[in-house]
């Protein structure tokens, strides 16, 4: 599985839009983290990817011991961090006669540190594991690593030195990175232990993808995606409150539309400002929306107005794919992400997130006086809307459907109701039908298990909403998470689209928002 990228796409740059964007770089703030423990792995089936984590000592005691040729050890930092790592290394024995040859091997979960990377078979490209491989020809040295890791567990191997010396360890450390100001977050201080710990792992699961941008993830993709953008800034307005960050965010995808005025999926900011080639249907609508949820809350009426133009051109492209019946348009010509699931059936989730993303355009339109432009938007979405429950709706099922095989899956129901397609006492009927009968297009990812919640708490089904937040995202907890991961099934915990879970994100921005959830919809409840 693979997006669809057209890289004849030409771009067509704003250049005051990136100015703006650029005058908005975020304070990097930074922290030196040091290692806790040394340990070790061990296999065990009844964990997740099959090791388990063994703690042999202090960290303190590392410096006391020497290796060589062929041994190893593995340094605990007991929490993920996202930084800059560096160390002294010092020769033990006679004086150093050759260079030390090393690699050191970051990883965010156990698996990454004991499973050879030389396994590793998954479609995306191998260079987006973590390691690095050095020869140190002056010793005593300071090594300081070039490239900024993602990571929990550090593992280092001798993989030569000379028969006449070994070398020591001492003052490891990562001077860890983010843009997120820590002192701006309240505390939950809900009576449910497990809530708050949600809520912390949520917030330092955003705390670390804050980077320059909102990045999708820091250890593979490192870049903006809309999609994770939009989750990412919920969390932030109830959180870190840096509002100006979602702000440069929107100005730099406005900033590099193609020549139809699409936003890409995705940006790369280095060494310039660059949209990628894939484009989403869903995701170019996301663009609206966030600038409807960033509108909402800051009131910043001149962004509003500077970046109307590219929102509403979102809109307008997703209505060219609308039928005359109504339904957006379902062949081989477009890709809409919604979900990392290889059977699941796109169209009945996208005729909801077009009605979505329209209703929330009829809102800026009006906050703007565009009066024409918002009569002929909500002339759309009455006629998409009674499309939608027209032919899409199975009354018989009780569910709609999706595509030429009338597909049911979780993804089209939830977002259905996250549409308002349905009144709200039939949208509830619908999840709590949903939740019974469990079609066999499932969810995959945290990002459709945060549109199922939310969906939830909107129909006031609040306490299935907090069991889903305790089962899910509770889960990972268990399985040892330290910060919410990319992909999670519960049911099929060694899941990847990539062909392999080596690869997997296990800190990532679309898995962040219980903490906006919590903050947004539990209010002073105690459950």
């Amino acid at each position: 599985m693979s997006f669809q990228s057209d890289p004849n796409q030409k771009v067509v740059r704003n250049q005051l839009f990136e100015e703006k964007a650029d005058a908005l770089k975020p304070k990097i703030y930074q922290e030196t983290i040091t290692p806790n423990r040394v340990v070790k792995t061990i296999t065990n089936e009844d964990i997740i990817h099959g090791w388990e984590v063994v703690p042999t000592e202090d960290y303190q005691q590392l410096a006391t011991q020497s290796f060589g040729k062929g041994e190893s050890f593995i340094l605990d930092f007991c929490q993920h961090v996202v930084g800059y790592v560096s160390m002294n290394v010092s020769p033990v024995g006679s004086p150093p006669d050759a260079p030390l040859h090393v690699r050191f091997t970051f990883g965010e979960m156990p698996v990454e540190v004991s499973e050879p990377f030389s396994s590793y078979d998954g479609w995306i490209s191998s260079s987006w594991l973590q390691e690095e491989t050095l020869h140190v020809d002056v010793l005593p040295n300071e090594i300081k690593l070039p490239r900024r890791y993602s990571f929990r567990y550090m593992k280092v191997e001798i993989l030569d030195t000379s028969q006449k010396f070994n070398v020591s360890f001492d003052e490891v450390r990562c001077q860890a990175v983010t843009s997120a100001d820590v002192s701006n977050v309240k505390e939950l201080n809900h009576e449910d232990p497990l809530l708050n710990k949600l809520d912390e792992v949520s917030i330092k699961t955003l705390q670390d993808c804050m980077q320059d941008v909102f990045e999708d993830g820091p250890k593979r993709d490192r870049r903006l995606w809309l999609g994770d953008l939009r989750l990412q800034a919920l969390a932030n307005y109830v959180t870190f409150k840096n509002n100006d960050l979602v702000k440069r965010n929107l100005y730099q995808f406005a900033a590099v539309p193609n020549e139809n005025g699409q936003v890409a999926a995705n940006l790369f900011v280095e060494p310039s400002l660059i949209p990628d080639d894939t484009f989403l249907f869903d995701y170019s609508l996301f663009f609206t929306t966030t600038l409807f949820d960033y509108y909402q809350v800051t009131k910043d009426k001149e962004t509003l107005v500077e970046l109307w133009g590219t929102a509403h051109r979102q809109i307008e492209l997703a209505l060219e794919r609308v039928k005359d019946n109504g339904i957006v348009k379902d062949d081989s010509s477009w890709w809409s992400f919604i979900d990392w699931h290889p059977d699941l059936n796109k169209q009945g989730p996208s005729q909801a997130i077009l009605i979505y993303a329209l209703k929330r355009a009829i809102n800026l339109a009006n906050e703007l006086g565009e009066t024409e432009e918002e009569a002929y938007l909500t002339l759309k979405v009455e006629t998409i809307t009674t499309a939608a429950k027209t032919h899409l709706w199975n009354e018989k099922a009780g569910f709609f459907v999706s595509g030429e095989n009338n597909q049911i899956s979780w993804a089209t129901q939830v977002w259905m109701v996250l549409a308002e397609v349905l009144d709200k006492e039939a949208s509830r009927k619908l999840l709590q039908n949903l939740l019974v009968e469990k079609p066999e297009i499932g969810m995959n990812t945290p990002y459709m298990y945060h549109h199922l919640a939310e969906a939830l708490f909107l129909t006031g089904e609040t306490e299935e909403a907090i069991k889903l937040l305790k089962h899910y995202w509770g889960g990972m907890i268990k399985d040892g998470a330290d910060t919410f991961w990319e992909l999670y099934n519960p049911e099929d915990k060694e899941f990847s689209p990539y062909g392999n879970h080596l690869i997997n994100s296990y800190c990532h921005a679309w898995s962040c928002t219980p903490t906006y959830l919590l903050r947004t919809f539990l209010d002073t409840r105690q459950s």
